[in-house]
């Protein structure tokens, strides 16, 4: 099975005729039709709001796009806060998620009126002391222990260092009351890059029944709940990739079943989604320099783990196109390597590909989140441009790529 990429090898051609490989791409028209989808499936509830999570692709054009189409900003730290700011995102737009959360990250937080989530009950003092009390709020909830779906488990809340547990949950809506907070929200993320439509109504269901039970047990009404990230794409080809409405729909079933009829109709839903908003629009392209015949057979690409580490960082498979032979038997097997000093520098492990030369142009598929956000130094290599593939066709670079001189830059003065 493949995966067919959003640009064609007569627009890549001139694509990277303009801009030196490696860089990554992204699709404007993907990116737009996806965020509308996913309003459209949570358009039953009148408060929805998505706040994109800057983590997986900060870049302020993709940040504006999606700002067009109704979503927010999830931000972590301070200078994600900043980004958000310098694109006119601000106040009720922002939700600040972060944990051991320095006190600049919460002064610019609350500089800019962004909902703060609180990740731990020690941090309720903290907050007051280095920036003062909002007047809303949102914590965030550790159920611990397993979380499985139909006694699959998919991952070990537990383990997680994330959260509140339920005593301190319940504990810290009381204070947070007692202090003056006017407005509250709950939040909790159980599972990464669940491939399933059934994780965000299970999720949904733990929280509204937690909501319920805090309004029972503190008074405090929760006027909105955000159901974080955790929506996968299907990486592989073979993988049935999620399908959003239904996933809005089991969500609305079991909002039916738990705050309607606790009174609690009126419950807002928010999202924090980057992986499923950004992956599969965007693309890392590399061209083919080198071949080696070894004891396998390698082809060695001009981009590396510095430009997209999640399979050197977790085994993680990202599908690769040879463009120009898509129809092509894939009757070769390689390593497909990057240059770095680290045998984990692999794009692909005893991939089959169809015969692969030097010059060929490779897209390596779902880079769009997580790609060039998690890029890095190493070896001194430098990363790589970002490429805006717009909806009329056009391209615009929406960040150049290092020089040298960047890399310098922070030693000037201190032995240079």
């Amino acid at each position: 099975m493949n995966k067919i990429p959003f640009v064609t090898k007569e627009q890549l051609d001139k694509i990277t005729e303009q801009y030196p490989t490696p860089f990554h791409l992204y699709d404007e028209k993907g990116i737009r039709e996806n965020a509308r989808r996913l309003y459209k499936a949570f358009s039953w509830n009148e408060g929805f709001k998505e706040y994109f999570a800057v983590k997986a692709t900060p870049n302020p054009t993709i940040l504006k796009i999606l700002k067009e189409e109704g979503c927010g900003t999830d931000c972590s730290s301070l200078t994600e806060l900043m980004m958000s700011e310098m694109c006119g995102i601000k106040g009720n737009n922002i939700m600040f998620s972060s944990n051991d959360t320095p006190k600049e990250d919460f002064i610019k937080a609350r500089e800019l009126d962004a909902i703060i989530n609180l990740d731990d009950i020690t941090h309720i003092d903290f907050l007051d002391r280095v920036a003062g009390m909002p007047k809303k709020i949102c914590c965030r909830f550790n159920p611990g222990g397993q979380f499985a779906i139909a006694n699959t488990i998919m991952d070990n809340p537990g383990d997680a260092k994330y959260g509140m547990t339920k005593p301190q949950l319940i504990e810290a809506y009381k204070r947070l009351k007692d202090m003056g907070v006017e407005e509250f929200g709950l939040h909790s993320f159980l599972a990464s890059n669940t491939v399933t439509n059934d994780y965000y109504p299970a999720l949904a269901k733990i929280l509204f029944e937690t909501a319920v039970e805090v309004k029972e047990e503190t008074g405090v009404e929760i006027s909105f709940i955000n159901l974080s990230g955790g929506i996968g794409v299907a990486y592989r080809p073979e993988e049935e990739p999620n399908d959003i409405m239904a996933i809005g729909e089991g969500v609305r079933k079991v909002y039916d079943e738990v705050l309607v009829p606790a009174g609690m109709g009126n419950v807002k839903i928010f999202t924090e989604l980057g992986r499923f908003m950004l992956a599969p629009y965007g693309h890392l392209i590399t061209k083919a320099v080198h071949e080696k015949h070894t004891h396998k057979e390698y082809i060695g690409v001009d981009a590396c783990a510095c430009n997209l580490m999640r399979p050197a960082m977790y085994g993680a498979y990202h599908h690769i196109t040879v463009m120009g032979k898509e129809d092509a038997l894939p009757d070769h097997v390689y390593d497909v390597t990057g240059s770095l000093c680290e045998n984990n520098d692999k794009f692909a492990v005893d991939r089959h590909l169809p015969k692969i030369d030097i010059g060929d142009t490779l897209v390596i598929h779902d880079s769009g989140a997580h790609g060039f956000s998690m890029g890095y130094n190493y070896n001194g290599k430098l990363r790589s441009a970002e490429i805006l593939l717009k909806e009329d066709g056009s391209t615009e670079m929406i960040r150049r790529a290092e020089t040298p001189d960047d890399y310098f830059a922070t030693l000037r003065g201190f032995g240079l």
